[in-house]
């Protein structure tokens, strides 16, 4: 055993010598391409944008595809080399998916950079990195999942599997179709999702009773950031299902409103000066809406809308806070009076006889 081992040693010796000298030759060299490329090169270039991303993956590619050449061209009579020609040959599949992901990957990292968020263009910059997102990520999953077939297929038994399954591909794919169903109607539903747009990366939704904002656009789930920074994972399927609330679909512009009950005795008119003096002087206001209106009338009390709008989601929520501490603040400085209070009919011991 130990005579066969010293003598696969010895008939390998060469061929081993030369894949070494080749791979370290083609290291070197990608080494310096990496070098020129990063000094003649600017930072923000597309070319150098795709290169930063994939440099490693296609440094080892290069290599592993040297050490590929030399043994494809070592002799055939050398021991274990077969077995060694599958293995370099299945990680170089595997280094080419590596460099296929990061430059599909880097792919996004162009079309969003230019296309940044410009003031009057934000919808327009927002639709496309959400669609980059998602099909970047849709295009990775393939590419991932070609890789890893094409890999597998260079095991003997793994192809005669292929084939078998492929004679039986009618009532397999129906099987495998009904087992990965929730994760193909999510992939399907984010298809969906990217060409229709129901929302974007950094729209405000209301979904599930939660404020919330689109931080991440995923291939199967959605991140949702929470007014109080916690995070909501919903899958995109539930989207296509389910109602919700987009508060940006068309522009970030809201209209809210602030309650106030009184007595039936306040007077409207100084309410509606004061509101508009607070409005004036409030720097979330943006000057297009306000309303006051007596919208409710009970046995007790009245209640007052005081209507107003805001550029965006976060400045309308501070602004109806302070109309509402401001207003209510003015009645109990001004008109406390008629704050709301309960009114009863005192009766008499002769008044409570039948």
């Amino acid at each position: 055993m130990q005579l066969t081992i010293e003598e696969g040693l010895r008939a390998w010796l060469d061929t081993a010598g030369l894949a070494l000298v080749a791979v370290l030759s083609a290291y070197a060299i990608s080494k310096l391409v990496v070098f020129l490329v990063n000094r003649f090169s600017e930072d923000t270039s597309v070319a150098r944008v795709f290169f930063d991303a994939s440099a490693r993956a296609l440094v080892m590619s290069l290599c592993l595809l040297v050490l590929n050449g030399v043994l494809e061209a070592a002799p055939a009579t050398l021991p274990w080399l077969a077995q060694l020609q599958q293995m370099a040959t299945m990680f170089l599949i595997i280094t080419l998916t590596w460099a296929a992901v990061r430059c599909t990957a880097s792919l996004g990292e162009v079309i969003v950079k230019l296309n940044p968020v410009l003031e009057g263009q934000w919808k327009r910059a927002r639709k496309v990195e959400t669609q980059t997102r998602f099909l970047v990520r849709a295009l990775n999953i393939v590419i991932v999942l070609l890789g890893t077939g094409v890999a597998l297929m260079t095991f003997e038994p793994v192809r005669q599997l292929g084939a078998s399954l492929l004679a039986s591909a009618g009532v397999g794919g129906l099987i495998l179709g009904f087992a990965a169903r929730p994760v193909l109607s999510n992939l399907l539903a984010g298809m969906q999702i990217a060409l229709t747009q129901p929302f974007r990366i950094d729209d405000v939704l209301r979904v599930q009773d939660e404020w919330c904002w689109v931080e991440e656009v995923t291939a199967t789930y959605v991140v949702l950031r929470v007014w109080d920074l916690r995070r909501l994972v919903i899958p995109l399927q539930w989207f296509i299902e389910n109602p919700f609330q987009n508060w940006t679909r068309h522009s970030a512009d809201l209209t809210g409103s602030a309650f106030i009950w009184a007595d039936y005795g306040i007077p409207i008119e100084p309410l509606r000066e004061e509101f508009t003096r607070l409005l004036r002087e409030s720097s979330e206001w943006d000057g297009v809406t306000q309303t006051v209106q007596v919208v409710d009338a009970g046995d007790k009390a009245i209640q007052i809308r005081f209507l107003m709008s805001a550029g965006d989601s976060s400045k309308l929520w501070d602004l109806r806070c302070n109309i509402r501490e401001g207003m209510i603040g003015f009645v109990q400085t001004r008109y406390p009076q008629h704050l709301p209070r309960h009114r009863a009919e005192m009766l008499g011991a002769s008044d409570g006889k039948a």
